[in-house]
């Protein structure tokens, strides 16, 4: 009988059995090994470590647009307390504190007018510079938009009724501003789907002369000083029927321009559909 004893073949078996398990823990990739023995174990491992690093990347990838979204609105949320928007809010504090110091006492004492014409120039140059901000510091935000034009009328209004509630500017004076003020912001939303109208340096040089003219009037001026500001005055209302009537051009010919440029483009597109 030519074979090998019962304990050697045994062994080599037991060898045999265990080869597969050593193979695929020190070298899985080695070449030969082969059999269910090896696909098992190495699919074994990879089914058992796959799901979790698939859980960990799919939890990671879930979290982070989150954590972006959640990021991104704080940012936008505290854009909104910038230092542009922060003087734009301090315009619409000072016109009931300006309001209320031109009209006390009966709106006659000197000092209070004193203290309602620094309101107002506070409120004046913040306008100067908050704008200016904004454009330079990436700082526009949609509150600005909407604020900083309220508070410009507001604080110029404010100053024009007083002044004519207390009877040192003609109310006439007051509606020709204030209707010029309102009737341009108005055309601006109305055309606004055709072009924006750009300011103007016409526009600039009223609102500069409209601000001192009202200041001096705020002022409790005498003598050659209360002649001069009648002049300012007088030329802030020429620059504001002026620049208005400008704006009313402009924004016609804006209209028309936008028109033309539809009905170009829906001829065009008739055109290509027809084709």
């Amino acid at each position: 009988m030519t074979g090998v004893p019962a304990s050697a073949a045994g062994g080599s078996a037991r060898a045999k059995a265990t080869a597969p398990a050593a193979d695929v823990s020190d070298a899985p990739d080695a070449p030969g090994a082969s059999g269910a023995g090896v696909s098992s174990a190495v699919t074994g491992r990879s089914s058992s470590s796959g799901p979790a690093a698939g859980s960990d990347t799919d939890g990671s990838a879930g979290k982070a647009p989150r954590g972006k979204k959640i990021a991104a609105a704080a940012v936008n949320q505290a854009s909104v307390w910038n230092i542009a928007n922060l003087l734009t809010m301090l315009r619409l504090i000072l016109v009931p504190g300006f309001v209320a110091l031109m009209l006390a006492d009966g709106g006659y004492d000197p000092a209070w007018r004193s203290l309602a014409w620094a309101a107002f120039a506070i409120a004046m140059i913040t306008d100067l510079f908050d704008g200016h901000l904004a454009r330079t510091y990436n700082l526009v935000t949609d509150f600005g938009k909407i604020a900083d034009p309220i508070a410009d009328k507001a604080i110029m209004g404010a100053a024009l009724i007083c002044l004519s509630y207390l009877g040192d500017l003609p109310w006439w004076v007051t509606i020709v501003i204030l209707g010029r003020e309102l009737g341009i912001t108005l055309l601006r939303f109305i055309v606004i789907r055709y072009g924006v109208i750009p300011a103007s340096r016409g526009g600039k040089l009223k609102t500069l002369t409209q601000g001192v003219a009202v200041g001096m009037y705020v002022l409790a001026l005498t003598g050659w000083l209360a002649t001069l500001r009648w002049w300012v005055m007088a030329a802030a209302v020429v620059l504001t029927v002026v620049t208005g009537l400008d704006y009313v051009r402009q924004a016609i010919v804006l209209r028309r321009q936008g028109i033309a440029a539809r009905r170009a483009a829906a001829q065009k597109t008739t055109e290509e559909n027809q084709a």
